[in-house]
């Protein structure tokens, strides 16, 4: 009797929960970690969000601040090693490679195939997101580090037009500090420091040089008289950036004070540009321009997202995020947002503004004059990145130290890094 008891009860519950209106599915997630915390950012990351919303997606936010993704990479590496991996993560340059030398990453073969992607994409960066010939990464724009912003009415002002020779910016600032204004809106943060060092190595040196010295790592390039060269414009320009010692803080406050007048120039990303967008100042209002004497190169850095395998139970919606960041109108719409450009060789540079034409169309062009950024991960791996920073920074800090200690640590470290350590950027 218990038994049919237990049995009619069990009957009853199935009729009453058929009777049940049924729960629609839920919808899937994708967390998304990344460092895109600037409003910019914030609002290139919402366009990526409302069109996989479209797509019946939800993308969970996990947003860690830092300022070249420092601290998100050490947030990724904890949550890996916990087993907690989120199902996306902005990855970036050579650390694509060591992720999936890890067997984490999802390959997007089945995505990137159909998509064309090999014969639409930049050959940088196609390169770039494959490993052993899968592709492992969806990419999402091109950023140009050389970019040299500008306060047009405020140099008007004084007569002076945008440098574009290392003279010509020479003379600017001496002008500029004449005058009382301060000729650049930099900070001390050590990632700022070393992009605008290896800027300023590109402009002496060219990509040639600018490759022997963050890709290669060659002692013989850190002994080049021309790093030495870098080094005295690095110490020059520490005199433009107002009141020693010179202040770190986050990028947004040093091109704020750009907007406001308080200072005549900055040396950044063209993220800038998309941050000048999102806080609603007008273009014409900021000027932007190569670094002076690179108005021929190009220092990039591609944006990326990388999808972590977890037992492939997302990789149906991880796959449509992939396929959905490369289509044309998306590429546009972010790229916009972000102040970057389309990774795609076939975008409309109509639809750019000057500066963002300028960048497209350089990046698209000989490609011996690309030069892949250290600061961001795309020359280097993150243990000798890292260290070439920190020997920047303690230079650019300490006038104590003479271009000719740098060199000779560099040259140094540069030994100890020698091909067969196994660093997946030269491998």
């Amino acid at each position: 009797m218990a038994w049919l008891l237990a049995a009619a009860g069990a009957a009853l519950g199935a009729h009453a929960a058929h009777a049940q209106p049924s729960t629609p599915p839920r919808a899937p997630t994708l967390q998304v970690l990344h460092w895109w915390t600037s409003d910019s950012e914030r609002r290139a990351a919402e366009v990526l969000a409302m069109r996989l919303a479209d797509e019946g997606i939800v993308w969970q936010d996990a947003a860690i601040p830092g300022g070249a993704g420092l601290g998100a990479g050490k947030v990724l590496r904890g949550r890996v090693l916990a087993g907690d991996a989120p199902e996306v993560t902005q990855i970036i340059g050579v650390s694509i490679r060591e992720w999936a030398a890890l067997g984490l990453l999802l390959e997007l073969d089945t995505v990137a195939e159909p998509g064309r992607w090999a014969s639409v994409l930049f050959p940088t960066v196609d390169e770039l997101i494959r490993y052993r010939g899968h592709v492992v990464a969806a990419p999402l724009g091109v950023h140009r580090i050389n970019t040299l912003f500008y306060h047009p009415r405020l140099l008007a002002q004084h007569r002076l037009a945008p440098p574009v020779s290392w003279a010509d910016w020479v003379q600017v600032a001496q002008a500029l500090k004449a005058a009382g204004v301060q000729p650049l809106a930099q900070s001390s943060e050590p990632w700022q420091v070393a992009a605008l060092a290896e800027a300023l190595v590109l402009g002496v040196g060219g990509p040639a040089l600018h490759r022997e010295l963050f890709v290669r790592q060659s002692p013989q390039a850190a002994a080049d008289p021309r790093l030495a060269e870098a080094l005295l414009r690095l110490r020059t320009m520490k005199a433009w950036m107002g009141p020693a010692p010179v202040a770190e803080r986050p990028w947004t406050e040093a091109l704020q004070q750009l907007v406001r007048g308080e200072a005549a120039m900055l040396v950044m990303g063209d993220w800038a540009k998309g941050e000048l967008l999102a806080r609603g100042a007008p273009g014409p209002d900021i000027g932007c321009t190569a670094v002076p004497g690179t108005g021929r190169y190009h220092l990039y850095s591609v944006d990326t997202l990388t999808m972590f395998t977890a037992g492939y139970a997302h990789a149906a919606a991880q796959e449509k995020l992939a396929r959905l960041v490369v289509t044309p109108a998306l590429q546009a719409e972010y790229n916009a947002a972000k102040g970057s450009v389309p990774v795609r060789r076939d975008a409309d540079p109509a639809q750019m503004d000057r500066c963002a034409r300028a960048s497209w169309t350089l990046f698209g062009q000989d490609a011996a004059m690309r030069a892949p950024s250290l600061v961001h991960r795309m020359a280097a791996g993150e243990a000798s990145k890292d260290a070439i920073i920190a020997e920047l920074h303690r230079f650019f800090v300490d006038d104590t130290i003479s271009p000719a200690e740098v060199q000779r640590r560099l040259a140094t470290m540069f030994r100890a890094l020698q091909p067969g350590r196994g660093d997946p950027a030269r491998d």
